[in-house]
């Protein structure tokens, strides 16, 4: 590793203490967020072994200016790796992806590390009238109805094997919010983007409602140039809670459906909590068998980030038992149901303290991984090596 890169893991590590250590006496409008995640690939067809560390530090604030509200969140990512190659699985990566606005840069980068710092929120609001919210700039979107896996949310969605799940990444936008009653909300947003597939503009309007004990949704307008329309409901059958949402999207002439539904619920196991759930999903913009992923990863829906996984139909299954009320024990399967290939992801968190969580976890990728020059992918998972990962956060 060049001391170039070892000066910078320095610097960055002083400047995290300098401004970390005051904190306590900084004002409340003021929090942030320091993590570090140091993580082993094994090898594989494609990659040799690497070893890689993450660290992220992040500093929010939601100043009050007379009637404007501004949102601002600026954070350093530091990465320093063995091999120049990406970390296993994408962990550590900051959500990102189709921004308009400049607003990261690089400080230095080197063969064995990066050193990148970014405003991930960065926009100002105001209400005109008490129903009513009008904002622009870098903001955090969502409209996923279901847990993992969802196809209906055009806005960054979280990687379904992302274990930091702490920010959802910010998208350049314009936005008004209009709120007719305590349990509905009108929702227009406006969002340029610049990808590897061009610069284009997403234009889309939500309106979402409670009736009994479900929440229905739905949008439509234009998505990155296609009609879209989409719908997803939340609610719960007995003691399960049901979640589902689809798109449907007329591309070159052809109107192409992607859902996904889900079930979970709380179960009491030994005097503790069990969390279980699975979804499954059909994207019929995906690929139906690994003769189709070279095409999936070559399209422009791929290049602008839009796929969470590369099968047509999927499903993850998800727990979480706590095993004390400090300690908390998680599984992850994530199974493409075209190649047969899975990814397995147990993992161990533990509360610290009120501010500080440590965690850690292993990730196995199960299917085919022959490599041939006709079918570069021979399954989704199949070419992933085992990962494992320990990570320490602290809120502050």
């Amino acid at each position: 590793m060049t001391r170039r890169v070892l000066r910078l893991a320095l610097v960055s590590v002083g400047l995290v203490t300098i401004v970390a250590t005051p904190v306590r006496a900084q004002p409340e409008w003021l929090t942030g967020y320091l993590q570090t995640v140091p993580l082993f690939s094994g090898a594989t067809e494609l990659a040799d072994s690497s070893a890689t560390e993450f660290s992220r530090f992040r500093l929010s604030s939601r100043p009050v200016v007379g009637p404007l509200l501004f949102e601002v969140a600026y954070e350093h990512a530091l990465t320093l790796r063995q091999r120049d190659t990406s970390a296993g699985f994408g962990l550590g990566a900051v959500p990102s992806g189709g921004e308009w606005l400049d607003l990261e840069w690089t400080i230095a980068e080197e063969e064995h590390g990066r050193w990148r710092h970014r405003f991930d929120r960065l926009n100002v609001a105001v209400s005109p009238t008490r129903a009513t919210e009008i904002s622009a700039g870098r903001q955090a979107v969502s409209w996923g109805t279901t847990l993992f896996l969802t196809p209906a949310d055009p806005f960054l969605p979280f990687s379904p094997a992302d274990p930091f799940r702490q920010f959802r990444g910010g998208v350049d936008a314009a936005r008004v919010r209009i709120y007719p009653s305590p349990l509905s909300q009108i929702d227009l947003v406006v969002r340029p983007s610049r990808t590897a597939a061009g610069d284009e503009v997403t234009a889309l309007g939500r309106g979402l409602a409670t009736w009994h004990n479900w929440e229905l949704s739905g949008w439509a307008g234009s998505l990155y140039g296609d009609v879209t329309g989409a719908f997803g409901a939340a609610g719960g059958l007995g003691a399960w809670a049901v979640r589902s949402e689809g798109t449907l999207r007329q591309i070159d002439g052809a109107v192409v459906f992607r859902g996904a539904i889900g079930f979970d619920r709380i179960l009491q196991v030994g005097g503790r909590d069990l969390s279980v759930g699975v979804e499954y999903q059909r994207d019929n913009l995906a690929a139906a068998h690994p003769g189709e992923y070279l095409r999936v990863v070559l399209s422009e829906p791929f290049r602008r980030g839009e796929f969470q996984v590369l099968g047509r139909d999927e499903t993850v299954v998800f727990t979480t038992y706590q095993l004390h009320p400090l300690v908390g024990l998680s599984g992850l399967w994530l199974w493409n149901l075209n190649d047969r290939s899975a990814l397995l992801a147990p993992s161990l968190s533990y509360s610290a303290g009120d501010e500080v969580t440590m965690s850690g976890g292993v990730y196995f990728g199960v299917g085919e991984n022959t490599v041939t020059p006709h079918r570069p992918l021979a399954s989704e998972y199949g070419l992933s090596g085992t990962t494992g990962y320990a990570s320490i956060s602290w809120f502050f």
